[in-house]
């Protein structure tokens, strides 16, 4: 079978679903391939900045359908102890990937989306057409968007440059009960890596950390690992030992490239992990992975519209936005992440910070955006 919508979407995350509502809106015909079904849990800090709520609020996104928790201040942790706050500069909300991804996800389906959750084998480019194969269908486009994700199957048959470098870095997520303070985002520097800590609906506390693999593949699980070396900052520690498991067992991804990455590749526009990933630490992703869904979205109506007359002018025009709003964010966000790794700059950075709160704020503004404006 042969189907050929306006734009196919290469997975149903937060910017492929995002990307979806926005061109269905508009009146492209759709499709999205997912491997997963929904609902489902992702690794993922699940704080998300209020910069996009003026574009969810477009998509006819009500966010707080979902109730989610409102987020005000952000809490910062070296491992000798030290400790300091500071307001968001927007502030933001806290919510579930498993019940964010699915609301998004129905929204989808109302709006006229097709949703096929399958596995993408083959992806070809002739004749400015995309052919896209699945273990049950073939697809072709003008435009293919790639959402599938931080790291896939897809990377290594496209041949991005990435995709061939071992990366250090593996992540771990897990919900728990216990109190906490919703209105707080909170990021605990530990040896080899720092944990995020925020609540999201239902009063769950998600946690969810960045390892440094060498260091965890010593030690023969990850309780061990979170004893032995997460609980070595007593902020932490007190975190874990105040909340129970939800979750049987956490969930882990491995090989997080932090690398830089093409926005577009094989003539794919690329949107949220899978143009770039930002490092946890700096607490923006989820919101990035939306904006860039609309800068693409934007983009591939006007090619529609012919006000962009061919492929290669979209593919320019997309580079030179996505670099525009998020080039100097994953830099300052790499420059961060490596200099945490230092414990007598960690020392220093959170004495500062201690002292003079608004130097935290700088930072933080540094990998924020402001509010997503809106043009109509």
């Amino acid at each position: 079978m042969r189907t050929n919508p306006d734009v196919l979407i290469i997975g149903g995350g937060l910017a492929g679903l995002a990307s979806a509502l926005h061109l269905s809106k508009k009146g492209l015909t759709v499709t999205v391939i997912e491997k997963a079904a929904y609902p489902r849990h992702k690794v993922c800090g699940e704080y998300i900045s209020n910069e996009i709520l003026p574009y969810l609020q477009w998509l006819n996104i009500n966010i707080s359908e979902l109730h989610p928790t409102h987020i005000s201040t952000f809490e910062f942790s070296a491992l000798n102890g030290k400790t300091t706050r500071t307001k968001l500069p927007l502030g933001g909300f806290g919510v579930s990937r498993f019940a964010l991804d699915n609301f998004l996800y129905k929204k989808a389906i109302q709006n006229g989306c097709t949703i096929i959750t399958d596995s993408v084998i083959g992806v070809s480019f002739e004749k400015n057409e995309f052919t896209i194969t699945t273990s049950q269908q073939i697809f072709t486009s003008k435009i293919v968007l790639g959402a599938y994700g931080k790291r896939s199957n897809i990377d290594q048959f496209l041949d991005r440059d990435f995709i061939a470098k071992k990366s250090q870095w593996l992540a771990v997520k897990g919900h728990y009960k216990g109190e906490f303070d919703n209105s707080l985002v909170a990021l605990h520097n530990f040896q080899g890596g720092y944990c995020g800590v925020s609540a999201v609906e239902k009063s769950i506390v998600n946690i969810c950390y960045l390892a440094d693999y060498k260091t965890f593949k010593k030690y023969k699980n990850i309780d061990d690992y979170q004893k032995e070396v997460l609980h070595k900052n007593q902020k932490l520690k007190t975190v874990f030992e105040s909340s129970t498991p939800i979750f049987e067992k956490p969930l882990t991804i491995s090989q997080i490239s932090f690398d830089k990455k093409n926005p577009v590749d094989n003539h794919i526009l690329m949107i949220g992990d899978t143009a770039g990933l930002i490092h946890p630490m700096c607490g923006n992703g989820m919101a990035m992975a939306i904006h860039s869904a609309k800068i693409a979205s934007e983009l591939v109506l006007d090619f529609y519209s012919g006000k962009i007359e061919s492929l290669a002018l979209l593919e320019k025009k997309y580079r030179k936005e996505w670099n525009k709003h998020f080039k100097k964010r994953l830099i300052m966000g790499r420059i961060l992440a490596k200099a945490l790794r230092y414990k007598t700059f960690t020392s220093i950075m959170t004495s500062l910070a201690a002292s003079m709160p608004f130097l935290l704020s700088v930072i933080i503004r540094q990998t924020h955006g402001s509010l997503i404006k809106i043009n109509e």
